[in-house]
């Protein structure tokens, strides 16, 4: 009977390479930069490393289809590599694959990475006339930003809201990212902005402006993971463990049947409620301390505290309002800009939601931490769209607790 990986994991070191627009670098200059941090974190000389995951989800223009450029790029003591793929979860993909070898025995000690030169791609999310890596026209009334506002429109619709009050509620989520994301020396945007200038940008897909959506950023972040016993006797003494890790799928049942209204993401709901059992977690909202979600647009991070189980259905517009995931509220979410301002690089955006909530555990993140370091924190991966998507949730949080 399967037992789940509460405990049986933790993390050795983690590093992130500084997001944004890296003209200036190749993949395998970030992959070098997020490694050097994590190897340096971990107090290990890479010969200790069994087995290693790399995350990327556009091989075609910086990486390629296979392990062996995070082999080159790191001098990886031929060692084996796979390179995973999941969209926006592929970063939490590569460390569930480290994380599993660990825990079955097969690894001692294992790397997840992952990297994504996204701005070499000239990718924006939006269709493209000519065909290229992504989004051609072939789907051209399918983009990310005019299917996340059919999220909006649905959520509006199902619980009653008022545009405006929606309007203010996306505002402040994206005020609250620019402020946390101010504080973060890694971070590709931060710059503070108010509400004023949300509701007055440049309209993207109505209700979503051009301070709802996040951007495009290149990046990479690092996980080494191992057992509590090697941990301990390599003279780690405060582990953070990894409590659960979840992963639900689309089967279709969104897409093909009317049983889904569009106004909620069904993967998460299940995701995270797998992920609590796992974690032996009996309520959410008391016992999560921090969350890293997948902000893709704000009308995301919204929805998303509901399907969390952490705010009521229909409920998240007043918690949002309140301060209830400010900074300084009971649980932060994005508390080093999320997606929307510490960047968005495909394959590396899920290892560096763990690498805050690991900063965070252990008191070292800076100008941004809480003062009361958290015992459990959450991240959530969103890969596809509202009607097709693949969603990770991952628990770490200190070992024992």
């Amino acid at each position: 009977m399967a037992t789940g990986i509460k405990d049986k994991v933790v993390i050795l070191g983690m590093g992130c390479a500084k997001f944004g627009e890296r003209w200036d670098r190749e993949a395998d200059d970030l992959m070098v930069e997020a490694f050097e941090e994590a190897i340096a974190d971990a107090g290990i000389d890479k010969n200790e490393i069994n087995a290693a995951w790399l995350s990327t989800a556009i091989e075609e223009v910086h990486a390629g289809k296979s392990g062996i450029p995070l082999a080159m790029a790191l001098r990886l003591p031929y060692i084996p590599v796979t390179r995973v793929e999941n969209y926006c979860a592929s970063g939490t993909e590569a460390f569930r694959g480290a994380a599993y070898a660990v825990a079955s025995g097969a690894a001692d000690i294992a790397l997840a990475l992952g990297v994504e030169k996204l701005k070499d791609t000239g990718y924006g999310g939006l269709p493209q006339r000519s065909r290229g890596v992504l989004n051609s026209m072939y789907w051209a009334n399918l983009s990310a930003p005019g299917a996340f506002a059919q999220l909006a429109a649905a959520y509006r619709a199902k619980h009653g809201v008022d545009k405006a009050d929606l309007k203010r509620a996306m505002a402040h989520v994206s005020v609250k990212s620019h402020d946390n994301g101010s504080k973060n020396p890694k971070a590709h945007l931060r710059n503070k902005i108010n509400e004023e200038a949300v509701l007055n940008a440049p309209m993207i897909a109505e209700p979503l402006g051009l301070y709802d959506c996040c951007g495009v950023s290149d990046g990479a972040a690092c996980a080494i993971l191992t057992s509590p016993e090697i941990a301990r006797s390599l003279g780690k003494k405060d582990l953070i463990a990894v409590k659960a890790l979840q992963l639900a799928v689309s089967n279709g049942v969104e897409s093909q049947h009317n049983s889904w209204d569009g106004s909620y993401f069904a993967t998460a709901r299940i995701a995270s409620t797998r992920a609590y059992q796992e974690a032996g977690i009996d309520n959410p909202r008391q016992e999560i301390n921090l969350i890293e979600a997948h902000d893709c647009f704000s009308i995301t991070e919204l929805v998303t505290m509901e399907d969390l189980h952490i705010s009521p259905e229909g409920g998240a517009i007043k918690d949002v309002l309140d301060g209830f995931y400010d900074s300084d509220g009971k649980i932060p979410c994005q508390i080093d800009g999320g997606l929307k301002c510490f960047g968005h690089p495909i394959g590396a955006s899920g290892l560096r939601m763990i690498y805050e909530v690991y900063l965070q555990m252990l008191g070292r993140a800076g100008e941004r931490q809480r003062a009361t370091p958290p015992v459990r924190g959450l991240t959530h991966n969103l890969g596809g769209f509202p009607h097709q998507n693949v969603c990770s949730v991952a628990i770490v949080g200190r070992y024992g607790a």
